[in-house]
């Protein structure tokens, strides 16, 4: 897949969002939804991969495997290390042991379940002294990319043509029951891989194509702009009271995706400012 600056600065965005919103600065009340970008930026590249490798005849899923663990473990067992003796000095006993399990179960990329269970509501006060509260992210991701190579493998070399169908069912039954959970059960809604595989998802069918290329420069530049806003609308008006994710998540996704579409063809404004150097 090429290289593509704007993606990046996408991340960017994403990251400066979550940050500043941790930070506690008011007018970021909602950059938790830099989680959401994220998602819908690796629904794309990791479906884009895996479905080129098929297409040539080279995946392999050791080899997926592999790379991921090159490019995930490193990094986050430094995070983890820094945390684990850090908190050796700075924690009380039993929150030091709660943290040492938590470790473990970032290692096993299931800290989404782990915290789902122990914290409850990701934004009560005891989950905001977690130091590997964020890794539950991690393990949305992780899950899914165990499901999604399979998922391609079978469908693009035995059934082709039921692809885009199944993958397009999936992610609207992912959506309905992330809306339904929404009110329902919110806690599990926030952290599980069944409502949050939609966002993914979303990421995953503008790999696949479903989505038509954009012909007019002039609608790329308003969309791209609607995407932008969309995002920059989530960051500034919602906060831990909005009920999420569910219909709610619709506005960073999908002003997301159509940054990610837009851009597949088309330069923008967004996608010059996107692309620049400090932004990459």
């Amino acid at each position: 897949m090429e290289y593509r600056r704007d993606i990046d600065g996408l991340r960017a965005v994403a990251v400066l969002a979550v940050v500043l919103a941790h930070a506690d600065f008011a007018w970021f009340s909602g950059g938790f939804v830099g989680v959401d970008i994220f998602f819908v930026i690796s629904g794309y590249l990791i479906t884009g991969i895996i479905a080129r490798e098929i297409g040539e005849n080279r995946f392999s899923l050791a080899g997926f495997y592999e790379r991921r663990v090159r490019r995930i473990l490193p990094a986050l067992f430094v995070m983890m290390a820094v945390c684990l003796i850090g908190g050796w000095f700075l924690l009380p006993p039993p929150q030091y042991e709660t943290l040492g399990w938590s470790a473990i179960a970032a290692t096993f990329f299931v800290s989404n379940i782990y915290f789902q269970r122990i914290t409850g509501d990701y934004f009560a006060s005891d989950a905001e002294l977690e130091p590997l509260l964020h890794t539950w992210s991690l393990g949305v991701e992780e899950q899914f990319y165990i499901v999604i190579p399979l998922l391609l493998m079978l469908l693009l070399s035995r059934i082709p043509k039921l692809l885009k169908p199944v993958m397009i069912a999936g992610v609207a039954g992912s959506f309905a029951l992330s809306a339904y959970a929404t009110h329902f059960h919110p806690v599990a809604n926030f952290y599980a891989l069944p409502t949050r595989a939609w966002e993914l998802g979303i990421g995953a069918l503008l790999a696949l194509g479903v989505v038509p290329s954009i012909r007019k420069a002039w609608g790329a530049q308003i969309l791209a702009l609607a995407g932008i806003g969309a995002i920059v609308f989530a960051v500034l008006v919602y906060d831990k009271t909005t009920a999420f994710p569910g219909v709610a998540a619709l506005l960073p996704v999908l002003g997301s995706a159509i940054l990610i579409w837009v851009h597949r063809e088309h330069q923008t404004w967004v996608g010059r400012v996107l692309s620049m150097p400090p932004m990459v």
